[in-house]
């Protein structure tokens, strides 16, 4: 059985015991049923982790962290998936599979034909949540840094911020090279997959992303759906890459 993981976002520190946030506590305690004794490691997202030793005071848990273990699971480069927002709650499982797969950075894209439109409290409550699923996702695929989840923005937005000399390749099932013959050399720092809501991006679209330097790209001979494409997209890059 794998050992059970939880991120606890206050510094942690060797040989102190410190009670787990409630709803770390709840998780273990009434879902995953742990006992005393149990032995678990702890990570508060600056990197490495901590073996700890669960210890219960009725409701409470608490955890008598060891030695820090430097391990990390990161790739050797930083992916940052620009995901135009599909329909209904596609996007959880999107930020899910990317964070397993070694996303480091998601941004959604309130594209020109996405259908699901977000603001105010509802997109605060959305916004939390994928979140708390990319948490949950480090916890359940041993990255011990959390990615970063930015809130919607349209994608004119993006491209007017996004980093500088950052390769950026859009997929697209009519684009002249493939996303091997664009991919960036593997000592590379990072590079951006742009996907597009289930309508695909516009023309205007396309045209703002070729201006700032976006690289189109085709991915076989098949037409994905939005949800899977990044996922496919950064295992395929990765593999070609050699990035574990």
């Amino acid at each position: 059985m794998a050992l059970p993981r939880f991120y606890c976002p206050a510094d942690l520190a060797p040989r102190t015991e410190i009670e787990l946030p409630q709803a770390v506590a709840h998780h273990a305690l009434r879902v995953l049923r742990l006992r005393e004794g149990q032995p678990v490691a702890l990570f508060d997202g600056r990197g490495g982790q901590y073996p700890a030793t669960l210890r219960i005071q009725g409701q409470r848990a608490l955890a008598l962290t060891g030695e820090f273990d430097p391990r990390e699971t990161e790739l050797p480069g930083a992916i940052t998936l620009v995901q135009g927002l599909p329909a209904g709650e596609k996007m959880d499982w999107v930020i899910e599979k990317a964070v397993e797969m070694g996303v480091s950075h998601i941004v959604p894209i309130a594209a020109r034909r996405s259908v699901l439109a977000l603001e105010g409290a509802r997109l605060e409550k959305r916004l939390a949540r994928w979140r708390s699923q990319a948490v949950a996702a480090c916890e359940q695929s041993g990255r011990n840094r959390i990615p970063r989840i930015d809130a919607p923005m349209g994608l004119a937005q993006w491209l007017a911020e996004r980093p500088a000399g950052s390769p950026a390749l859009l997929c697209h099932p009519d684009a002249a090279q493939t996303l091997a013959q664009a991919l960036p050399a593997p000592d590379a720092a990072g590079f951006c997959v742009l996907v597009g809501p289930e309508g695909g991006w516009d023309e205007q679209e396309l045209r703002e992303a070729g201006r700032h330097g976006v690289q189109a790209v085709r991915f076989g001979t098949r037409v994905l759906r939005t949800e899977t494409a990044g996922i496919a997209l950064v295992a395929a890059a990765c593999a070609l890459l050699g990035w574990e």
